[in-house]
């Protein structure tokens, strides 16, 4: 995510190293080359020009403490000035209303279905809602079936029926899930193209003919500059509250999260990367300005961390752990809960430095493939009782899981030293011998 920007940012920064002080002639420099790398993300011209212009009008009104170098103070006004850019504080959806009724709208593949989905899961875990989902789009080949699917992967009710007009189809679902006693409905509808007129009345309609609470509009982080056009010609027509940036997994350039909230001055309200259904945030802009800083976003991580993990059963590990009775079910266990979390490459580039020591690392979602196998084909004793491991049946577990004796070899020893290490960590009380096994910990 916003790798390219990155990188452009950090070596502007690199320009002020070694300065004593901020001065005109070395801050245009700075400002120079923070412009290009804004301009090559694909943000508006315009947006680039005054966000430099507000660097550069705090940069030379800054005291710069003694104890900050005059690179550092740039990274912090820059920081600031991108988490203003892209709304300052996060702004949550409007959830009033029984039952509250959520209206989708985007152009044609930027993910509006998929999406929709994500939010109805995302708002029945985290905020207890009973939602409907209604299929508006009658014109996309299957759009309803994958809707119906996606519903059913989430264990939510679709509404659908035989019909052209996306208006009275969303009438009847809203009617049917008063009946049944849903207080969330999302409507799903077909997308569009901002310069077709026909489609642009439809979806117009749809909003008058239903009075949604709220209105998302939903973006394709990759179209850059393109969909922040778009959104304006959508904002005419529709008024929306609120924008959703997908595919912020892909090689975007960051273009469209940088300039949106600007153009169309309604504010960013959810992220999503990947297909999975649990890869949706609620947008933050000071932790998104973290991430294109490079500087990692660690309540997310944790945010993450908690909605998986339970605190009983964590205590239970915690306690095996110190028995030396943790075992390969457990381990098993804990990488499921991981895995739930998100992409294993974003989320430890989560934790700051890290991201860009994996940048040209290839680190998909099938990370711990390997080891799940290897696990998989051990018996349930086996994996009770790792000590049972012998030749003979490490030979086993390798043709069974596909892998070599030297993989299953390294994954048990591996097993081995990090439980030593864990027993140790969480039963010794030596500060400093404690940071000598996290960092044996770290390299396992």
């Amino acid at each position: 995510m916003f790798d390219n920007l990155s990188d452009r940012l950090e070596r502007s920064f690199k320009i002020l190293k070694g300065e004593g002080r901020i001065t005109e002639i070395n801050v245009a420099e700075t400002l120079k080359e923070i412009r290009r790398a804004l301009l090559d993300a694909d943000v508006n011209y315009k947006i680039a020009k005054t966000f430099t212009d507000n660097i550069k009008q705090q940069a030379l009104g800054q005291k710069i403490l003694t104890s900050v170098k005059p690179g550092q103070m740039m990274v912090k006004i820059v920081h600031d000035e991108l988490a203003e850019l892209m709304g300052g504080t996060n702004v949550d959806v409007n959830l009033k209303g029984n039952p509250v009724v959520i209206l989708i709208a985007g152009l044609q593949g930027s993910g509006k279905t998929t999406f929709t989905a994500k939010l109805a899961n995302h708002l029945k875990q985290k905020r207890g809602k009973s939602p409907m989902l209604i299929a508006g789009d009658v014109y996309r080949p299957a759009a309803i079936e994958q809707l119906k699917i996606l519903g059913q992967q989430v264990n939510i009710p679709v509404y659908s029926e035989e019909g052209t007009d996306p208006v009275k189809i969303a009438q009847a679902g809203i009617k049917e899930a008063k009946r049944l006693g849903n207080d969330l409905v999302i409507v799903d509808t077909a997308g569009r193209l901002a310069v077709d007129a026909e489609m642009m009345n439809e979806i117009a309609a749809i909003k008058k003919g239903i009075a949604p609470q709220e209105i998302l509009f939903v973006v394709d982080a990759m179209t850059g500059q393109d969909a922040v056009n778009t959104a304006r010609e959508f904002n005419e027509r529709l008024n929306f509250d609120g924008v959703v940036l997908t595919k912020l997994d892909g090689d975007t350039r960051g273009g469209a999260a940088l300039s949106i909230r600007s153009v169309v001055d309604k504010p960013i309200k959810f992220i999503s990367a990947g297909e999975k259904l649990e890869s949706i945030e609620l947008f933050h802009p000071e932790r998104m300005a973290d991430r294109i800083l490079g500087m990692g976003d660690i309540v997310t991580l944790v945010e993450k961390a908690q909605e998986q993990f339970d605190v009983e059963e964590a205590r239970k590990i915690q306690k095996k752990i110190a028995k030396n009775q943790f075992t390969f079910s457990d381990f098993l266990g804990q990488i499921q809960q991981i895995k739930k979390m998100g992409n294993v490459k974003d989320l430890a580039s989560m934790i700051p430095g890290v991201g860009k020591a994996l940048k040209n690392l290839d680190m998909d979602d099938d990370a711990f493939k390997g080891i799940e196998a290897i696990i998989y084909s051990m018996t349930p004793a086996e994996r009770e009782n790792p000590e049972l491991l012998n030749g003979t049946r490490r030979k086993r577990i390798a043709d069974g899981s596909g892998t070599s004796i030297q993989e299953v070899n390294r994954l048990v020893k591996q097993f081995d030293e990090t439980r030593r290490l864990m027993k140790t960590i969480t039963t010794n009380k030596n500060p400093m011998r404690m940071m000598g096994n996290m960092r044996g910990l770290q390299g396992n």
